[in-house]
Formats: structure tokens, C-alpha cells, sequence
């Protein structure tokens, strides 16, 4: 029988919509500059554009409604309105949510500049707010994704304006990782980034997905 030096913390999970059940959390991979619109505000060029990724820890989804607390060390925090897509058995897309990466833009904006890594400025505690998980097919593939702080719309654009559909994600990811179940893959964000404070009302939605809605702590 195991014998633990301290309890294993508990895995983070998500809800599944219609469903007792729970999606397991894994780990979190993140693509990076997946619209067009986004890589020009971020200063790249999307035709000369590569997929890249980031990841997040497991434990820093923020779920069930949960509001994720502003966090230290940065005075610019934004939000990223994201499809995430949920993997199963096989390395396959079983499902989808709605997710907001959260980005400490002052520490990644340090980091491309002398060409460090982004872990600070991306994997941090509770960055990854998260809605519940819609199996099956993805209910409107060409469908909108939009964000609004406080009422206001900041992120309005379409799930067909991504440079890499959700398949060519998954391809790309399984040549670099072994994708597992319980995997989230975050599949980039439209143009209009920009930053929320403590008590920011911040409202994603995807047509055909569960809203995520929270305030930042």
C-alpha cells in the first residue's frame, strides 16, 4: 500500500454539460496567434506564421463558476476569449468548452524581449478559466466566439477565422506530445485583447457552447 508524504492534491476537473460525470483535468496546451487579426495586434505576421504552443498547468483551470484572483507581479493582465477542445481515448477531440487564457502581458511582453521562457507570464495560479465540456461534435464550427468586460464587447470574431481548424491543432500537438485523455488543447484567441482589473465582469461565448462567465478576484 502507498504511503504518502503529504495527500495528493485532487485533479482538477471540469464539468460535463447534461451529465453527472466529470472531464478530468491533465494538462493544458495552449496555440498560440491562431487568427490572423490576433498575430498582427501581437506584432508577427501571419503568413509567415508556424504553429507554436505554450502550456498551462492542469491546476490552473478555474471551473464551476469560480472567479480566478488577480494575480502578483503584473499590472497588465489580459483576457483571451479561446475554444477549448477536450481529448480522449486516442488522442481524439471528444468535446469542447469555452475557455479565457489569462496572460500577465507585462512578464510575456519581458520575456519575448530577451527571448525567455513564457511560464510566468502564462502558466500561472488559476489562469485558465474554463466553462463545462459539450461532448461530441462541435455544435457550430464556422459559429462566433466573442468577450465582453463588463457589458462591453472587447473580442468578436468567428471560429472559421483560425489559421489551424481544431483538427490540424490536434495533428500539430501529437507530434509533440503523446495526447492523452483529460488533455484541454486551447485553440487561440480573436483580435482585441486587452486588460481586466479587480472586479471585471467577464463574459465569453461560442455559439453552441455553455457561456463562461466570472470576475477576477
Amino acid at each position: 500500500m502507498t504511503q504518502w508524504l503529504f495527500p495528493p492534491r485532487p485533479t482538477p476537473s471540469l464539468p460535463i454539460t447534461g451529465s453527472d460525470l466529470r472531464f478530468p483535468v491533465r494538462r493544458i496546451l495552449c496555440v498560440g496567434q491562431n487568427y490572423a487579426a490576433h498575430a498582427r495586434e501581437m506584432g508577427s505576421d501571419p503568413d509567415k506564421q508556424t504553429p507554436f504552443f505554450f502550456s498551462k498547468p492542469g491546476d490552473a483551470i478555474v471551473s464551476d463558476g469560480a472567479n480566478p484572483a488577480y494575480p502578483s507581479a503584473t499590472a497588465n493582465l489580459h483576457y483571451e476569449a479561446e475554444l477549448v477542445a477536450a481529448i480522449g481515448e486516442g488522442g481524439r477531440i471528444v468535446g469542447w468548452a469555452v475557455g479565457c487564457d489569462l496572460t500577465r502581458r507585462d512578464l510575456q511582453a519581458e520575456a519575448k524581449k530577451t527571448g525567455r521562457p513564457w511560464d510566468a507570464a502564462k502558466g500561472f495560479d488559476q489562469s485558465a478559466p474554463c466553462g463545462s465540456v459539450t461532448l461530441g461534435d462541435l455544435p457550430s464550427p464556422a459559429g462566433a466566439i466573442a468577450l465582453t468586460v463588463n457589458g462591453e464587447t472587447k473580442q468578436s470574431g468567428a471560429l472559421d477565422d483560425m489559421i489551424l481548424n481544431p483538427d490540424r491543432i490536434v495533428e500539430a500537438a501529437g507530434k509533440l506530445w503523446t495526447l492523452a485523455p483529460g488533455d484541454l488543447i486551447f485553440t487561440g484567441t480573436p483580435s482585441g485583447v486587452g486588460p481586466v482589473v479587480r472586479g471585471d465582469a467577464v463574459v465569453v461565448t461560442i455559439d453552441g457552447l455553455e457561456t463562461l462567465a466570472f470576475e477576477v478576484a
